[in-house]
């Protein structure tokens, strides 16, 4: 409990606002040419910082891996720059509330922020194909499609009405299927339960008989153990035994069929972003991108380890969901995208680029990795 405690109060996770303050380029400025730009940039080596930015997150301050990972992004850019480029980060509640970072960044509020796409699905519907989808592909499938297979231009695309360029900002991989106190044994127990899950997940556990609940991320423990809710999800092992899940559940199912790879994301303000330097543009890019693998690589590396810790400090059973379970919740899944695509012209245009991409991936993947994890690998 006292770990629990002292978790929640380092990281803040009853908070969920994050915000930012810039000092902006003037409008003259804006409209200098790139090597009108470039040569100032040049020759104020030596003297003070000729951009100073700032980023808000939806995370609390210094969140693990997520904060973290925002915090390297600023220092890769310092570095790169030799700190002629200082970005400061802003935690959920020192700026602006979470759920308005990305109105901050498209109105020059802010310059930049971070975040998981789907927070602004009320906004921006198909936005929630760059986050997640319920048995969509995993973290390297839709990193390859973002990347090499065309999902940034659209991305891109959506956001550029709301003056966002959006960058690929990190990774969960596979989260974990959940925290549960009652067996799922068939999908006819998930009718009447009470689980925290958001999202697109959370419409598909509704279509079967469940109530998806939002509960704020310092209150779970508390309602998980008085029974107000029957389940949660989280992310994985390393921030669920941090929160200690695994004291107050008898049962954690595997695997997250809800978010099988979870992207997050950097914007930054459009007109901003452009006016300055390419050189600088592309030292931006550079940075999120190292900081997006670092992410994930340290997901990979904690969640392995804090499984283990879970598993030999508590008596939780580690069970994966049958495939009757599964099989029927990617029926109430199809309906949802149906819904979804039927009343959201850009989710229908995206979603069947992401399923003709997904549907390539795997194909590929059943004879690579699939065959490899079953029959090769050691």
């Amino acid at each position: 409990m006292k770990g629990r405690r002292e978790f929640i109060k380092k990281v803040g996770l009853t908070s969920l606002a994050g915000g930012l303050g810039f000092v902006s380029l003037s409008a003259c400025e804006e409209k200098k040419s790139n090597e009108e730009k470039l040569s100032e940039f040049a020759a104020l080596q030596g003297s003070k910082p000729l951009y100073e930015w700032s980023i808000a997150t939806t995370w609390p301050p210094n969140f693990p891996v997520l904060g973290e990972g925002v915090v390297l992004f600023a220092k890769y850019v310092k570095e790169m720059t030799g700190g002629k480029f200082r970005i400061k980060v802003f935690g959920g509640g020192e700026r602006v509330p979470a759920l308005e970072v990305f109105d901050a960044v498209g109105n020059g509020a802010i310059e930049m922020g971070h975040a998981a796409p789907y927070y602004w699905a009320g906004k921006v519907p198909s936005c929630q194909f760059f986050a997640s989808i319920p048995f969509g592909m995993n973290a390297q499938q839709s990193i390859a499609w973002i990347a090499n297979g065309g999902g940034l231009e659209l991305w891109e695309e959506i956001y550029a009405p709301f003056g966002v360029v959006p960058m690929l900002g990190g990774n969960t991989g596979v989260q974990m299927g959940g925290w549960f106190n009652k067996s799922i044994d068939k999908i006819e127990d998930i009718k009447g339960l009470k689980m925290r899950m958001p999202g697109l997940g959370g419409k598909v556990l509704q279509k079967a008989g469940g109530s998806a609940v939002t509960v704020a991320g310092g209150e779970i423990y508390t309602n998980l153990e008085r029974g107000v809710i029957d389940a949660t999800e989280w992310i994985g092992p390393y921030h669920d035994y941090k929160m200690g899940f695994h004291k107050v559940a008898r049962y954690y199912y595997y695997p997250g069929w809800h978010e099988p790879g979870s992207l997050l994301e950097f914007t930054v303000n459009k007109s901003k972003y452009e006016s300055l330097p390419n050189e600088l543009q592309e030292i931006i890019r550079a940075a999120a991108a190292r900081a997006s693998t670092w992410m994930f690589n340290e997901f990979e590396v904690k969640n392995m380890i804090y499984l283990d810790k879970i598993m030999s400090e508590s008596s939780v059973e580690l069970r994966e969901f049958p495939q009757s379970v599964l099989e029927g919740l990617k029926v109430h899944t199809n309906t949802v995208f149906d819904e979804l695509t039927a009343q959201d012209a850009p989710s229908r245009k995206i979603y069947e680029a992401y399923k003709a991409f997904r549907n390539n991936a795997k194909r590929w993947s059943a004879i690579t990795e699939e065959a490899f994890y079953q029959k090769i690998q050691i």
